[in-house]
């Protein structure tokens, strides 16, 4: 990656994280107040927020770079070119309404079909400031200004920490049982879902994490956060993450890889 390059990904980085501070301001506005629910064609709820959340981030990002496209949960693809921004405003829209932290706004820049950053901001996770990790290509990751790394861990044993999100549909193949023999060898099985389990294996707190139904608006900006940390993040076949990646596979180098095999013969 040349100077040029590495000096538009810091002033792109820089603006993406205004959008998700913009952002922040309007869900932390609804999240005190409470706001009215609709259902979408998928039957996924959205609300005011949502909306007004998208909108900002968009006025943040097209004000730098006018001429970028852009992909969002609540409006769809918009423009063409070779940088196209993911937007996720309100990932995990269930727990805004009902009232509780787990929800983050999700932005990360794509180049060519290559993912090159991402923020990953909890406007109201832990307290009032809530809880953001970025990183950029080339650049690392860091959590609330803090520079951060993926674990040590090497083999499933006693001190392996596992965090599972969405998996129903690894429920309905061979691979459930390949989940279940990790869990057996390994010391800790938890669920944290959305943002967290991904924020807790950038910082080196969990080793591996599975998901089976996702979006990439869910997950492309933690996959730059993971993989700057020093982890290796696929979908749960190996495979590099595109628009149409509906799973993931994430952890340490080594978890990875042997995690990667039990599926793969599963497959088989």
């Amino acid at each position: 990656m040349d100077a040029a390059f590495s000096t538009f990904l810091d002033r792109a980085l820089g603006v993406a994280r205004m959008a998700a501070d913009a952002a922040a301001q309007v869900i932390r506005h609804h999240y005190a107040r409470g706001v009215d629910v609709e259902t979408k064609s998928d039957k996924t709820p959205v609300t005011i927020a949502d909306r007004e959340a998208e909108i900002a981030i968009k006025n943040v990002l097209r004000a730098a770079f006018p001429d970028h496209a852009f992909y969002g949960e609540e409006y769809g693809r918009e423009g063409t070119g070779d940088f196209l921004w993911l937007i996720d405003p309100i990932d995990g829209t269930k727990a805004f309404v009902r009232g509780y932290p787990m929800f983050s706004t999700q932005i990360a820049l794509m180049h060519r079909g290559e993912l090159v950053l991402g923020v990953s901001g909890a406007p109201v996770y832990g307290g009032a400031a809530g809880e953001t990790a970025w990183a950029r290509r080339g650049g690392g990751a860091f959590l609330d200004g803090e520079p951060v790394r993926v674990s040590a861990a090497r083999e499933f044993d006693a001190g392996t920490a596992i965090s599972i999100g969405n998996v129903k549909t690894l429920t309905r193949d061979a691979r459930w049982n390949t989940l279940g023999e990790l869990i057996q060898c390994s010391g800790r099985i938890r669920g944290y879902g959305d943002f967290l389990h991904y924020h807790l294996l950038a910082s080196g707190r969990i080793d591996l994490v599975i998901e089976s139904d996702v979006n990439i608006l869910d997950i492309a900006a933690l996959a730059v956060i993971v993989r700057e940390s020093g982890g290796v993040f696929t979908d749960l076949d190996g495979h590099e993450l595109t628009l149409d990646t509906t799973s993931v596979l994430a952890g340490t180098p080594a978890l990875h890889a042997q995690a990667l095999a039990l599926f793969q013969s599963a497959r088989a």
